[in-house]
Parts: structure tokens; C-alpha cells; sequence
């Protein structure tokens, strides 16, 4: 077998001697019974964690893409804002996540202050 290696700019060209062929690793061992395909999917339902929480109108709800903690909340009830206005920050693993309004509107509540921890799905803001 022959390969090129470069080293410091110069090319050479080196010849492998392979003595034994060598065993493939197997990444997936199925179990004795043979590999089983799951049964027939099941319903869609959230990820693991995530709140399934009703509304009336989804457009009126800002809801946080991950679960985490609310550092800062930069919103106020009945403040007017405008498409990708920061409304509050959520941190996860040591990284800030910015929660911007998805649409202009007025907002009518807010759900969660600092401090409290929210899960992915749950609803942040509500707006009029």
C-alpha cells in the first residue's frame, strides 16, 4: 500500500506493508434476537421535558425553545414592541439565550421573572 506525506513542505512517497488484514469494528451489535424494527410510531407528543401548555391563538405567545433559567426579563406589561425586540434572556448550560418577539404587538403578560427556571415549549410572554 503507498501513501504521500508531506512533511515541511517536501513530499515523499512511503510503501505499508500490511501484514494482516485488520477486523472491522462494529459500531452496532444487535441484540441475540436479531435487530427488531419499533412497533408502529406513536403519537406525536413533546420532547422530553417540554410543557404542553393551551392557548387560543399560538401567534399571541412567545414560548422558550429550551428549558433553562430567566436571568434577565427586559419586557414590561403593556409596553409596545416591535419584531425581534428583546423581551427576555434565559441561560442553559453557561449560555445566554435571547428571546425576541416574534411579531409587533402589545404585551399583555409576562409569565416568568428572574430567576425562575422554564422549561422548552412553556409560554414566556402573552400578547394582546
Amino acid at each position: 500500500m503507498k501513501f504521500n506525506i508531506k512533511v515541511d513542505g517536501e513530499t515523499y512517497e512511503v510503501e505499508v506493508d500490511v501484514s494482516a488484514p485488520e477486523q472491522p469494528q462494529p459500531g452496532f451489535v444487535p441484540p441475540s434476537g436479531g435487530y427488531q424494527p419499533p412497533a408502529a410510531a406513536a403519537p406525536a407528543r413533546p420532547a422530553s421535558g417540554a410543557v404542553d401548555e393551551k392557548v387560543d391563538d399560538e401567534s399571541k405567545v412567545c414560548r422558550s425553545p429550551i428549558s433553562g433559567l430567566v436571568i434577565r426579563v427586559d419586557a414590561e406589561v403593556g409596553q409596545t414592541i416591535e419584531a425581534d425586540e428583546t423581551l427576555m434572556v434565559l441561560e442553559a448550560m453557561k449560555m445566554e439565550t435571547v428571546i425576541t418577539a416574534p411579531v409587533a404587538g402589545k404585551i399583555a403578560k409576562i409569565n416568568r421573572a428572574a430567576g425562575d427556571p422554564v422549561k422548552a415549549g412553556q409560554v414566556l410572554i402573552e400578547f394582546e
